[in-house]
């Protein structure tokens, strides 16, 4: 669900990496979380408090993860199973840890180079509302029409509010597909296909794809996951349709007695680099090396591309800036010509 709960990338990451520590220095789980809901606060401290309480009763912890539903996400529930079941949970919560810290630098990346032109933005977009209420206090014209320097309908304290209202709108709208784009909501899936084959676009957000799915096959092939849930979580983690649809394809293909690289290689919907080094993998008998080798790479790439996106965003939001001054200008100018003639007809 979409308007369910989620942890944040954040406190995520500092958990695994707290897990991590305290279970490599032999410190009992039940006491590693007991003290986690100690710390915590919020929507968090009740979950994990229910988490250490499952523990004290001998319940397994991914069991008792799983029990709190969407909030944590689905590779960390599936890698807690993973964990118990092999008893490398230390390890497999610090390759986590090193994940969600590898995003969120990606994220602040994102932050720090669109900061200002968002702030420009915002001024923009206030400068129109200050300008929609002024007009609210300005005498009506000859023929008792109000003022509108816009020309949008927005006067006064009413159109404010309404210019709000729309603002508003638009704003929690590109929220919502942001939202939906990041927990792979069906409907966004055309879109995703779209955006792929975009020139330069495309690529960003391959590259950003295929890192994940690298690093998410190095984690479950290395923990030693059940084949068809690495398959379906290393998939489902790319977070795009055009790799997350070929699940079924390529299972299909393993159990005919394909391997993976020619599994996935049948769905010709993978580059040419990504199948090679799975290959390479196979026939070395070192595939979780292998893809971890690519992940990193991948990895590499992927701060490239999020470089790309960020250039484009952050020109997307100049533009849109600059649109909305040219129009001001031409309005303001209209509405003064306007002026001007109706004085020489006089």
């Amino acid at each position: 669900m979409l308007g369910s709960p989620r942890i944040g990338l954040q406190p995520l990451a500092g958990l695994c990496r707290r897990l991590s520590t305290g279970l490599g220095a032999g410190v009992d789980v039940r006491k590693v979380w007991t003290r986690e809901a100690e710390r915590a606060t919020g929507g968090i401290k009740k979950r994990f408090q229910y988490i250490a309480q499952e523990a004290d009763r001998g319940t397994p912890i991914a069991d008792a993860v799983d029990a709190c539903g969407d909030y944590f996400p689905e590779l960390f529930r599936s890698m807690m199973h993973v964990g118990e079941k092999a008893g490398h949970q230390s390890e497999v919560l610090r390759e986590l840890a090193e994940r969600y810290e590898h995003q969120i630098l990606l994220r602040r990346s994102v932050h720090s180079a669109i900061w200002w032109p968002m702030i420009q933005l915002g001024l923009a977009v206030g400068v129109i509302g200050l300008l929609i209420w002024i007009m609210g206090m300005l005498p009506k014209q000859a023929n008792g029409q109000p003022i509108d320097i816009l020309g949008f309908g927005l006067i006064g304290t009413d159109g404010l509010i309404k210019y709000l209202l729309i603002i508003g709108g638009i704003a929690l709208g590109i929220a919502w597909i942001t939202r939906a784009i990041m927990r792979g909501a069906l409907w966004i899936r055309p879109v995703q296909r779209l955006i792929l084959r975009v020139p330069k676009l495309g690529r960003a957000f391959e590259t950003l794809a295929l890192a994940r799915m690298a690093w998410t096959m190095h984690i479950t092939f290395g923990a030693g996951m059940d084949l068809k849930e690495a398959i379906s979580l290393s998939l489902h983690s790319s977070r795009n349709a055009e790799y997350a649809d070929t699940i079924d394809a390529v299972w299909a293909s393993i159990r005919r007695g394909s391997n993976l690289h020619d599994a996935l290689n049948s769905s010709a919907r993978y580059p040419r680099e990504f199948l090679d080094a799975i290959e390479v993998g196979e026939q070395s008998g070192r595939l979780s090396e292998s893809l971890g080798k690519l992940a990193a790479q991948y990895e590499e790439e992927a701060r490239a591309a999020m470089a790309i996106l960020t250039r484009m965003l952050g020109f997307l939001v100049w533009l849109l800036v600059a649109g909305l001054i040219i129009m001001m200008i031409f309005r303001l100018a209209g509405f003064y010509l306007g002026v001007i003639n109706d004085a020489l007809n006089m």
